[in-house]
């Protein structure tokens, strides 16, 4: 199975510890941010140990390897022009660093129109895509479905529809499913998510979908509140998405968990990661797992 879960890309070994990291969770594929997502530091790409951490990735079976823009790029809004000048050229640094660090894939939120309406909203993210895209690059921006929170676009897939057929690279475009996003902006992720891929493969085919965040949602479906919750222990629930890491559609598909740490916020903290590969790997869920991880006693 093609899956993994988001690890940090930090400090020295910056890709090279990623894939450490990554691998120390038996995962096979990892995402990881070019620096922190709430911001637009990032080091020189000659600093980000590629060469290091990509011979470990070759030597230990991590592939697919997925870059996720960072939250403050917001192609929507543009009310502040010269901020989304700086956004549209900091896009175009980001493809640049993951063409460097070898990924062929950039989950991207369309972003938040803040109040200016759908419609001018998509106008702006065309806008910015076509100015941050070129015909040569190689890394797709997979447009991440949304939960629909606030002003944010592309929690209705005709919206990223819209985006997509009016680029002017749209073979530079992909989709990012999220299993959360789509079950709080009204997708029946739980009782049929065939249902939801028939209507992907209408307006965009399948293989469009390029990354999957696989996260169960700690709200009812339609709520609006993208609120990820560990697998199996949401309102999604574990058959549901045991589904679609197991679906045939999506088996060349990298599948990452974006679940939260067991006593997070807490110096205890632990990653549940390995463990939900496991379960999803066997196809079994163990509702005292959480317990166990929280106390030190599953390894």
């Amino acid at each position: 199975m093609l899956i993994g879960s988001h690890v940090p890309m930090e400090g020295k070994t910056m890709l090279l510890g990623a894939a450490q990291k990554a691998y120390e969770y038996k995962e096979t594929t990892f995402m990881i941010y070019t620096g922190a997502p709430q911001n637009t530091v990032r080091k020189p790409i000659s600093e980000m140990m590629i060469p290091q951490g990509q011979a470990f990735m070759k030597e230990h079976g991590l592939t697919d390897l997925v870059i996720h823009a960072p939250y403050v790029i917001n192609l929507a809004n543009n009310k502040d022009l010269e901020k989304y000048q700086f956004t549209i050229d900091f896009l175009r640094e980001e493809i640049q660093r993951a063409t460097a660090l070898g990924s062929t894939r950039i989950s991207l939120h369309p972003g938040n129109h803040v109040g200016l309406g759908i419609e001018k909203g998509i106008e702006n993210i065309v806008f910015g895509l076509n100015e941050a895209m070129s015909a040569t690059q190689v890394p797709q921006l997979a447009l991440e479905t949304m939960a629909g929170k606030g002003t944010e676009i592309g929690s209705r897939l005709e919206e990223l529809y819209e985006i997509m057929s009016r680029v002017k690279y749209p073979d530079k475009l992909s989709l990012t499913i999220d299993t959360c996003h789509l079950n709080d902006a009204g997708y029946d992720v739980k009782h049929d998510f065939d249902g939801i891929l028939d209507r992907i493969d209408q307006l965009f085919g399948l293989d469009k979908i390029k990354i999957v965040h696989l996260n169960d949602s700690e709200n009812p479906q339609g709520s609006h509140k993208d609120r990820h919750a560990d697998i199996g222990f949401g309102t999604i629930g574990f058959n549901a998405l045991c589904h679609v890491a197991h679906h045939p559609a999506l088996k060349e598909v990298p599948k990452i968990l974006e679940t939260p740490f067991v006593n997070r916020g807490t110096k205890n903290a632990k990653q549940p990661y390995t463990a939900e590969i496991a379960m999803l790997k066997a196809k079994k869920f163990d509702p005292q797992l959480l317990e166990e991880i929280a106390a030190g006693q599953w390894q």
